[in-house]
């Protein structure tokens, strides 16, 4: 046993075990990797790029798989939808890369002009030979041929960016600690936009836009009686709405049904649990789904999720929700590191609308919430649902690239192709030490702040 200079045994404290058990204990060196993984400056980037595209481009699979039979019910080609699911997809690749390179100012500039757009072609929904109706909805527009678009779905980014720009300019004039500056003109023009939705009858988007303008004032601080105030006022309208709807009370009535019931009532709902309940651990194999062959209604829309249950199992459907979580504790990150009042703003809204969307769709599919209509966030087929839900995605994008750790962290990162290591030595040199010290100030400075 070794000495000490004095001659007795060494003294080990306690409470600090010793340098070979951290190294031999496999659980424990995981967790460190993971947490130094999670911490990393470029981890939010990461997940919202790639959970963004994994789930889209399964979405796109799942779109094909589900989308067949309905196709070929309408004497279509059996690829039919997911053609036009794919040229959407391709469209929404372009903003979401356009959104992800626009700096913030540009984004604040187009907040105006996406909210008047989306007002104007809300109200010509409701004109009279411009808008049709769709399942008993009129919230569509046609564009030629079999294209149409549905307004109320860039509503939810119109009130994103128009919401935090309006609430991130307050915040510089220091005016949100004044009750009405924080509700004016903020729910006004969001009750508005509701107006013109349920004017066609969309509840399920009504529903959405709530959740972001509760998500918007929660950043903002609002104080509990005024959110419960905000709060009890959009119940109230939502039961008058429910109440006074034989369509939506038959929906609720059918929140945990395993029977069609009478006049086949829950006949979508109960077939959504069959779909997910014959679907086993990893599901009957992709294509082998036996319910989108004419018993379950809205396989590829509203209920694609029920199909992915049923071809991929559980194993399928758990890959989806820990997506969706990964996207929505990126988008939570983002808006927490930020010291951009419109980008917290911005980037909460967004999470919010997605995991809201998301939420209120599986469970639909799962009977533990009625059935709103709503389409799973860049998985279900809609092109007028694709294409903003990716440009939002684009601004989130932007918005982890733009925190100080992470711009630091793709400024020092070496490009492997196109350059020699010799060419990179000599620009480092060139550009000197100071540049690389600013940048570890930066990232030192942003890690010292605290926060993750």
């Amino acid at each position: 046993m070794p000495t000490s200079r004095t001659g007795r045994p060494p003294v080990r404290r306690a409470g600090r075990p010793a340098a070979g058990v951290a190294r031999d204990n496999p659980v424990r060196r995981l967790h460190l990797r993971a947490r130094k993984a999670w911490d990393r400056p470029l981890t939010a980037y990461y997940l919202i790029l790639g959970g963004s595209l994994l789930i889209t481009v399964l979405g796109l699979v799942m779109v094909y798989s589900a989308s067949q039979i309905t196709a070929l019910q309408l004497s279509l080609p059996g690829s039919y939808f997911f053609r036009k699911q794919f040229l959407a997809a391709l469209i929404g690749g372009v903003l979401l890369f356009a959104a992800s390179r626009m700096p913030v100012k540009l984004h604040r500039a187009l907040a105006y002009p996406i909210l008047a757009g989306a007002v104007f072609m809300m109200i010509l929904v409701q004109v009279p030979g411009i808008g049709i109706s769709v399942n008993g909805n009129q919230n569509w527009i046609p564009l030629g041929g079999s294209f149409q678009i549905q307004p109320s779905e860039f509503g939810k980014l119109a009130l994103v960016l128009w919401g935090a720009d309006l609430l991130a300019r307050k915040q510089d004039k220091r005016l949100l600690t004044q009750w009405k500056h924080m509700l004016v003109p903020l729910v006004p023009a969001t009750f508005m936009l509701l107006g013109l939705i349920m004017l066609g009858g969309d509840m399920g988007t009504a529903i959405i836009l709530t959740a972001i303008l509760f998500g918007l004032l929660w950043l903002a601080g609002a104080p509990t009686r005024l959110f419960v105030g905000v709060l009890s006022v959009a119940l109230a309208i939502g039961f008058v709405l429910i109440r006074t709807s034989p369509n939506r009370m038959s929906r609720l009535a059918c929140i945990g049904a395993t029977e069609p019931g009478p006049h086949d009532t829950c006949w979508q709902a109960v077939h959504g649990i069959y779909a997910l309940a014959s679907g086993g651990l990893f599901g009957s194999g992709l294509g082998a789904s036996v319910e989108k062959w004419g018993q379950l209604p809205e396989a590829h829309t509203d209920f694609i999720f029920a199909i992915t249950g049923e071809e991929l199992g559980l194993a399928g459907t758990l890959s989806v929700l820990a997506l969706f979580a990964a996207l929505g504790y990126a988008g939570i990150r983002v808006a927490g590191r930020t010291e951009d009042p419109f980008v917290r703003y911005a980037a909460g809204g967004v999470t919010t609308w997605i995991t809201a969307q998301a939420v209120i769709n599986i469970g639909a599919v799962l009977g533990l919430l009625p059935i709103a209509g709503v389409p799973l966030p860049l998985f279900s087929y809609g092109g007028s649902a694709l294409l903003p839900t990716m440009f939002a995605i684009g601004l989130l994008i932007a918005f982890a690239r733009e925190d100080p750790a992470a711009r630091a962290a793709l400024a020092m990162r070496q490009p492997r192709f196109g350059r020699k290591r010799g060419a990179v030595r000599e620009s480092a040199r060139a550009a000197g030490p100071r540049r690389w010290n600013t940048m570890r100030r930066r990232a030192s400075a942003a890690r010292s702040s605290g926060e993750r």
